[in-house]
Formats: C-alpha cells, structure tokens, sequence
C-alpha cells in the first residue's frame, strides 16, 4: 500500500527531474528574463510600469495553468518559469527604478522574504525537496520560493554588477566559479543535495543576466551586439527546442523515489543544520566583505570633498545634446546608437556617481530610462524622444552646475 502511495505521488509530481536540460533551460529561462524584460520596456517604449503589469498577467494566467495541472507538463511548466523570471526580474527593477529603493535594502529584503518561505515550507512539509511537489501546498511554497529567488538574484546582480562596478561578465564569472566550489562541494565533500540545488538555483539569476547582457550589448560597450530582440529570439527559440525535446523523451519525468532521501535526510538532520549554518556564514563574510571592500574602493577614487555630481555629468550632456540633434533630424539609428552609448557610459559611471550623491543620480536614472525607451521605441515619436531628452538634459544640467 505504501509503495502504491509513493507511486502515485512520484507519478503526480508536478516539476521536472534535475538533469543538464534542467540547469541549461534554468539558465535560458533567466537570460531571456532579463533580455525580454529590456525588450518590451525599451524597443518597444510601453515604460517599466505597463510592461511590469503585461508581464504580471501573463505570469499568473501561467502559473493558474500550472496549477490546473495534475502532473509535470514541460510546456506549462518551463513558460511558468519564463515568465516568473521575467516578474521576479521587474518586480526588483520596480522597487529600484520607480520607488528609488537602494538595492542593498531590495536584497535584505528578499533574503530575509526567501528564508522565511523556506522555514515555513519545512516546519509544514518536513521537506524542500523538489522531488515531491505533489500537494497544492508544498507548490504554493515552490513558486513563492521560485519567485523570490528570482527578484533577490536581480537585486544582488545588479548590486554587484551595476553599483559596485565589477560589470556583468566578471560577475558572471564569480558566480560560476561559486556554483562550481558548490557542485564540488556536493560531489566530493557530501554537502546536502537540497541546500545544494536552492543556492545554484539562487545562483543562476545573475548567471543568466550576466550572460544576457554580454550578449545583448554593443561591441564597443564589451558585448556580442546582438541586441536584446535578437538575443531573446535565440534563447525563445532554444528553450522551445529543449522543451519540445524534454515533451517527446520524458527523460525528466522519470522520478525518483522520495522515501530513500527524505530517510537518509531524517537521519542527518543536525549535520543539514549545520551546513546550512556553515554556508550562511561563508556568504554574508563573503557577500558582506566584498561589498565593504568594493565601497571603500569607490569611495577613496572619488574625491573627499566632492558632495555634489556638479561638474561631473559633462560627457552625458554631450550624449543627449548629440542623440537630441539626431532626433530633430529624425535620424533615430544614430540616436538608438547614442542611447547605447548612454546606457553604456552611465551603468560604468554608476558607481563612482551614486557614491557622491545618490539622491540625485537616482533622480537623473529616472530620466535616462524615459529617455532609452523613448528612443528605442520600435516605432519612435519624434516630439516624444525631444521632450524626454530635454527633460532629460535639464535634470543633468541642474545637477552639472
């Protein structure tokens, strides 16, 4: 009778086996959530608000499918995942852009968000195993988990890729190396499956956004140039392959039998504890220290006496002024290079500048974004593009003096 119910709950699993595809598709998944996300807010200028909503709607028309379901579908599932990277990612890029949330706080917020789903899911399921999502509860925990993981990705990327300037591929990099101290972590020196899989899946986040704009960006900016329509059409286009694959093969609905990990998991109970104990600790010394180090750094090339950005936004006047005399001769594939360009120069300026006066270089984002989706709408105004650069221009110029 009991191996019957183990049966029945494998056969009603409702997410895939961890397998290469797994990872490879996590990856995809994340990449054309940040890629995707740029796409409908700039090139096609519907702003961050109106895409965040569009982006909403469609998630939760997703995940209500998802939750019709009555076993692991691999096209409803994988569109689940899409579009909740797609969320997750503009949930945080809400809080910073439009609310002026610092992501220092975005990323306290989301840890803190994260370790309270994870403790309520094990103080109700015994479990955070993905191998049994068999009940409405344990999947409510599983997408709430999911979701999280992606906006606390977006705002510890971000932070660390944007604010602190390491850039996206050396943070790309970094967390490559780590998902490897952790794979060999798990393989060699026998750290828990489970606390294993959560913190590579945590991980990929700024994998994939790393791996998105590098590919997405201009070449003189460091990129491939394959713009954000390009790249998020490959990577669609590639996820749609693997799951027409994954549809055909089931090779990753072949489940496992829980009973044996979740024994062996009973068993060890105080040794899982302790290495989650451990693995906290090696992070916040590692996440902490890095960032007091790379603030320090910014704050001992910036001078002392500086307060104000005056006198240090005279390359971005230069760009908007050049981008405005594009537009008014409605050479907007000069003046979508210039934004480019701007982009570009303000994410390297960002550390330094925001160190000064936060405050302000905050309020000088807010008009550089109207001012990229403006410009790189699809079908672009040109009264638009003017009135977004000149307000634009007028903040830089307030702040220059």
């Amino acid at each position: 009778m009991l191996e019957n119910q183990n049966n029945l709950k494998i056969l009603l699993n409702k997410v895939p086996q961890v397998t290469i595809f797994f990872w490879i598709i996590k990856i995809l998944c994340t990449t054309v959530g940040e890629t995707f996300a740029d796409f409908i807010n700039f090139n096609l200028g519907v702003g961050l608000t109106i895409t965040t909503i569009i982006m909403g709607i469609a998630f939760f028309i997703s995940l209500f499918l998802q939750f019709r379901t009555t076993k692991y579908v691999p096209g409803i599932y994988w569109l689940t995942v899409v579009l909740i990277s797609v969320f997750g990612t503009l949930v945080t890029d809400n809080l910073t852009d439009s609310m002026g949330v610092p992501l220092e706080v975005s990323t306290i917020v989301f840890s803190v968000l994260l370790g309270l789903t994870f403790l309520f899911w094990y103080l109700s399921e015994k479990t955070l195993s993905i191998h049994s999502i068999f009940t409405r509860k344990r999947e409510v925990f599983y997408w709430l988990t999911i979701l999280f993981t992606f906006a606390l990705g977006t705002a510890v990327g971000d932070l660390y890729s944007e604010q602190l300037g390491f850039g996206y591929l050396n943070t790309g990099i970094n967390v490559i190396v780590i998902i490897a101290c952790v794979f060999l972590a798990w393989k060699f020196l026998k750290l828990d499956g489970i606390l294993a899989f959560w913190i590579a899946y945590i991980l990929t986040r700024p994998l994939g956004a790393s791996l998105g704009d590098y590919l997405s960006q201009q070449k003189n900016n460091g990129g491939l140039g394959l713009g954000t329509t390009v790249t998020s059409v490959i990577f669609l286009i590639a996820i749609l392959a693997i799951i027409i694959f994954l549809a055909v093969t089931k090779i990753d609905t072949n489940a496992k039998n829980e009973t044996a990990e979740t024994n062996e998991t009973n068993g060890s109970k105080k040794n899982v504890l302790t290495q989650t104990i451990a693995v906290l600790c090696i992070f916040l010394v590692v996440g902490i220290g890095g960032y007091v180090w790379r603030s320090n750094n910014i704050a001992s090339q910036s001078s002392s006496a500086q307060t104000t950005l005056s006198g240090q936004l005279n390359d971005f006047v230069k760009i908007e002024s050049d981008m405005l005399n594009k537009v008014n001769s409605k050479d907007f594939t000069s003046a979508k290079k210039g934004a480019d360009n701007l982009e570009h120069q303000w994410d390297t300026s960002e550390p330094k500048l925001r160190k000064i006066d936060g405050t302000t270089w905050t309020k000088i984002d807010g008009t550089i974004d109207v001012v990229l989706a403006s410009v790189r709408s699809s079908n672009p105004d040109v009264n638009k593009s003017k009135s977004a650069i000149n307000a634009s221009l007028g903040v830089i110029n307030g702040a220059n003096k």
